[in-house]
């Protein structure tokens, strides 16, 4: 649904984008990661035909977004970083607005109103004007209005940024639903936790190109940083279970203020085993285990210090 090939976009000598590839299959979550200026905002931009690229083949639901720009947009909602509705405005009448603007009729504009409103859970201030709604509340008018003409493509840019947890959770079930029932979506977000909760897969950007793309479980095998951490009783038990796990051919480091807890660097879950059984060999006392995954935090930083020294 989004084929992007040789991307590049320019503002005067600044490159934006440089050179930027990449493919979204129908009824997928791409998470789109980066840092403030990294252009993931002038990605959406240019995916929605609100900017020309300089160069390249951008393609959103089979047509091209420069050549067909008006097929382009009556198959895409776009929700950007702040929420545009208009506040004087009452949460409905913003439903009905949009969708007379989109060529329903009247009682069409008024059913497909109730229905959104209904759906994000608006229903009681649907008579409310919009400049009385929460934060949570006007990010999901918002994602309603884009929604109005039923989209086949969903750009979300950053559509969480500033609410609280539970906001923010409420928002990422509607994005699912979304999924469930065919949609397609870009999603933006520098939160990472996001990323990996809703995207089937990850493309990472910075200064303007694409650093890394996957799912998370793949970006996260390429992090490394899988660890077992033992916490021992006494420093004997530390300084006997340091040889069992180096005869195992582990690497444990000491990593405690009190010198009682050791990191083991492991390959995978397996290895747990072998921390155990060698524990068990030195005669320790275990006073606690801990496995440890990498995370898209840790993939993340690892990204972005190789793009900095780059």
């Amino acid at each position: 649904m989004i084929e992007v090939a040789g991307l590049t976009k320019a503002f005067g000598s600044v490159a934006a984008l440089d050179d930027v590839n990449l493919s979204v299959p129908k009824g997928s979550v791409l998470g789109l990661l980066g840092h403030n200026g990294a252009g993931k905002t002038t990605l959406v931009s240019i995916l929605s035909t609100l900017l020309r690229p300089s160069g390249g083949r951008v393609r959103v639901a089979g047509f091209d977004v420069v050549r067909e720009g008006v097929e382009v947009r009556r198959r895409i909602g776009l929700t950007g970083q702040y929420a545009a509705v208009d506040e004087t405005l009452s949460g409905r009448d913003n439903l009905v607005l949009i969708a007379r603007l989109l060529g329903a009729a009247r009682a069409e504009a008024s059913a497909r109103a109730d229905e959104l409103l209904e759906i994000f859970q608006l229903t009681d201030a649907a008579r409310r004007r919009a400049k009385t709604y929460s934060g949570g509340m006007r990010r999901r008018l918002d994602l309603a209005a884009s929604l109005v003409g039923r989209p086949e493509v969903i750009f979300l840019d950053e559509p969480t940024t500033g609410l609280d947890p539970v906001a923010r959770r409420g928002l990422w079930e509607i994005v699912e639903r979304l999924v469930e029932d065919g949609a397609t979506v870009l999603l933006t977000t520098q939160y990472l936790d996001e990323a990996d909760h809703l995207a089937d897969s990850i493309t990472v950007l910075a200064n303007g190109r694409i650093v890394a793309s996957g799912t998370a479980e793949e970006l996260k095998s390429r992090a490394g940083h899988r660890n077992v951490s033992v916490s021992l009783r006494t420093d004997d038990d530390v300084s006997r279970t340091t040889e069992a796990l180096r005869r195992a051919g582990l690497s444990p480091a000491p990593d405690s203020e009190d010198g009682l807890v050791l990191t083991v660097p492991v390959r995978d879950s397996t290895e747990i085993a072998t921390v155990v059984r060698a524990t068990d060999e030195a005669d320790a006392q275990i006073t606690g285990l801990a496995y440890a995954e990498p995370t898209l935090d840790d993939v993340y930083m690892a990204l972005n210090h190789s793009s900095a020294v780059r």
